[in-house]
Order: structure tokens, then C-alpha cells, then sequence
């Protein structure tokens, strides 16, 4: 279902205890604190302007560096929230998947198989993180709760916890685009050095953007169906999870915080 023209465009991002939600101008967050309460914080969020908000894949590397400003002013603003990765479980298998990678690196060297298996690896501390039912039930929150106010529905119990903006509809074209631009850089230089491989990344992150920002145009077309399953499967299967009525409370809680931000008023349903 499209949108309404007077309701606002909203993103957002599971917390280990509560979410953050985007929206156009400002940023808001609640979580559940150890005392059992809800707590609340918002403010606006950062912007760049000027030309590279209309050059291809530099605006989507922009726009995702916008999004990951906006954590440490949550954590800021609201030093109850807990972020995803903010887990030695999840750290561990941060620091495991850099040194497995260096380890497949030297073993296997230049390879197309190498490359798939260190992208796999890449996504390693993502899976474990939701490995966590909360984090995983805020995920699911987060989509009912924006699905609801998008659709205009009363109870966002009754909306999916799947949703077509989910940042998981990036993960197959950033590894697609990752894999193909590696192949190529080294049939363009000899000795890639760390330099080749951050420009490298930052060109991945745009490719993913812009391929995300298509399908959402295009969303009624066999393409662009097609471009977002990966994301949809990844978020039935273990991305989301049905939230409880607790985490339901958060996330209308965060949502309530946004829409007085950006002076929508509560328009939740």
C-alpha cells in the first residue's frame, strides 16, 4: 500500500533494548531501561548538503554515513540504549571474522571462491547479533510499528514484521557489488593497498543504495520483486521475530517521540 501524502517517510533500527526511528529532519529513540521504564529522547539529525547529494553513488555512501552519525547523539541522549553490537558475544565474532579473513586471505590468495567466502564471513557478526531474540523482536517492532502508521491501521500488532525499507534489502548488493568490484580491482592493479580497498567499499555501499533506491521506485516491477527477496527471506527467517506487547509499547513509544519532533502530532493510529 502507498503511502499517504501527509504521512512521513520513516526509517529505523532495532536497539538491543528499544529502537531508533528516522525520519525526515530528526531522529528519535526509546528504549526499556533496567528500572522497567520507557525512555524517550529525540533530536535532529545530521545533514551534508550541497552537490554530492546528486552524484550516484556518493549520495547513498552519504546518506548511510548520515544514519550512523546519528548513534553516538542517541547514545548521548539517551545513555540507557543499548546498540546492537554492544555485546561481547557480538564483538567476539567481530574480532573472529577479521581474523578469519586475514587467515582465508593468505591460505587461498587472489580467488574468486576466496572472495565469495570472505563476503559470507563479513556477515558473520550480523547473523549473531540477531542471533538474540530481543534484538531481533525490536526488529520486529520497529516494522510493525512503521508499517501500522504508514497504513493508517489501529493496532500494529496486525501489521508485518517485514518491511520493503528494511536495511536488509542492502546485503545482497553489497556483496554482490563487493565480490564483482574486488575481481576487477585486481585486474586493474597489481598490489591492491588499504586505500583501493576503503574506496572500494564506500563505492559498494553506493552501488547497494542505489539499487535499494530503484526497487522502491519501481516497486510494482519483476525486478525490482526479484532484487528484494534476499532481504525479505533474511528478515522472515531471522532477522524478525512476532514482538511481544512490551516490545510493542517501545516501539509506539518511539514513535510517538518522532512524530512530535518533526511536529507530525500523534498521527500513529
Amino acid at each position: 500500500m502507498p503511502d499517504e501524502p501527509d504521512k512521513l517517510r520513516l526509517g529505523g533500527m532495532a536497539l538491543r533494548n528499544g529502537l531508533l526511528v528516522h525520519g525526515p529532519t530528526s531522529w528519535a529513540a526509546a528504549v526499556r531501561g533496567a528500572d522497567g521504564e520507557i525512555h524517550a529522547a529525540s533530536g535532529p539529525k545530521p545533514r551534508v548538503r550541497g552537490a554530492v547529494e546528486r552524484v550516484p553513488l556518493a549520495r547513498g555512501a552519504v546518506r548511510l554515513g548520515e544514519a550512523m552519525a546519528v548513534i553516538p547523539l542517541v547514545k548521548r541522549r539517551l545513555p540507557q540504549a543499548q546498540l546492537p553490537f554492544q555485546d561481547a558475544t557480538v564483538l567476539g565474532a567481530m574480532a573472529a571474522a577479521s581474523l578469519g579473513g586475514a587467515a582465508l586471505r593468505r591460505r587461498a590468495g587472489a580467488r574468486a571462491a576466496t572472495d565469495v567466502a570472505l563476503a559470507a564471513v563479513s556477515v558473520l557478526p550480523s547473523l549473531v547479533a540477531l542471533r538474540g531474540g530481543e534484538l531481533a523482536g525490536y526488529h520486529g517492532a520497529e516494522h510493525k510499528a512503521i508499517g501500522a502508521y504508514e497504513q493508517g491501521a489501529d493496532d500494529a500488532r496486525d501489521a508485518t514484521k517485514e518491511h520493503d525499507r528494511c536495511g536488509s534489502h542492502l546485503m545482497a548488493p553489497l556483496l554482490a557489488s563487493n565480490v564483482v568490484g574486488t575481481a576487477l580491482l585486481r585486474r586493474a592493479v597489481q598490489r591492491p593497498g588499504p586505500l583501493h580497498g576503503a574506496l572500494l567499499s564506500v563505492a559498494s555501499v553506493g552501488v547497494a543504495v542505489e539499487v535499494f533506491a530503484w526497487s522502491e521506485r519501481h516497486a510494482s516491477s519483476r525486478a525490482a520483486q526479484a532484487l528484494r527477496r534476499p532481504g525479505h527471506e533474511l528478515q522472515r527467517a531471522l532477522g524478525t521475530r512476532e514482538p511481544t506487547e512490551p516490545q510493542l509499547e517501545v516501539a509506539r513509544a518511539a514513535l510517538q517521540e518522532i512524530l512530535r519532533a518533526e511536529g507530525a502530532g500523534d498521527r500513529s493510529g
